[in-house]
């Protein structure tokens, strides 16, 4: 928390306009695109992650699909990974969050502003109908993200176990699912420290639909998951 406190701190000039004018703007749909939004928060990540003492290292940007339409399912360390999205992933991006951030003090805006879609996972229809939502919006161009493990790990750089039910959004939109898998991102605002930090996220080979039709959403899950294990196991420091 102490990183957030600098970040704050490192930025009280302009955090008043970049959420109160910024944020307020670019959050009338009818007059601002996704795109016009998107722009705006890809920019100040860069800005907020150096005022951080923060390097976030980028690998496998070529891996992803040249056509929109695609889903991400990285694992969840912390408070940092949408962050580490927004910095590196340059196209405009979506996200299923948990309802409950939805009504949070000023972490709403955002989700408004970015077209983020709540979900309440302890209702199964409304969950449903968030899936299926989601499925036609990537089948129409959208890209999304969404953390397979429905929470944070909180064991640093170990992965929970997948939810299969996640994976219903891609096998409704035949779309392709590209694994990300972050590393150390952990480190930046779930460890209470200013000290300067190195944080990871790679970008894996993509599933296509002709690889996975033939799967239940629990194997797409573990598949998934074991690609994501073993690049983290084979690019950890320490």
């Amino acid at each position: 928390m102490k990183r957030i406190a600098l970040a704050v701190i490192r930025s009280l000039f302009q955090l008043p306009y970049w959420w109160f004018v910024k944020v307020k703007k670019l959050s009338n749909h009818d007059k601002y695109s996704l795109s016009d939004a998107y722009a705006f928060i890809h920019k100040i990540v860069f800005t907020i992650t150096r005022r951080c003492r923060v390097t976030l290292e980028c690998y496998g940007l070529e891996n992803l699909p040249k056509e929109d339409g695609y889903l991400l399912t990285p694992n969840h360390q912390g408070l940092f990974d949408p962050l580490a999205i927004f910095q590196t992933h340059e196209k405009p991006i979506r996200a299923i969050v948990k309802k409950e951030l939805a009504s949070t003090i000023l972490v709403k805006d955002v989700i408004n502003m970015l077209q983020y879609v709540p979900m309440d996972r302890s209702n199964i229809r409304e969950s449903a109908k968030v899936i299926k939502y989601v499925a036609d919006e990537i089948s129409r161009g959208q890209n999304f993200f969404v953390f397979p493990e429905g929470t944070r790990s909180k064991k640093q750089n170990e992965i929970l176990d997948f939810k299969g039910g996640t994976f219903k959004i891609a096998t409704k939109s035949k779309a392709p699912i590209v694994p990300v898998a972050m590393i150390d991102c952990y480190k930046v605002f779930d460890n209470n420290t200013i000290k300067k930090t190195t944080a990871q996220i790679h970008y894996l080979k993509p599933l296509y639909y002709d690889e996975y039709k033939d799967m239940k959403t629990n194997e797409i899950a573990q598949c998934v998951h074991d690609r994501i294990q073993e690049c983290i196991r084979e690019n950890q420091k320490g």
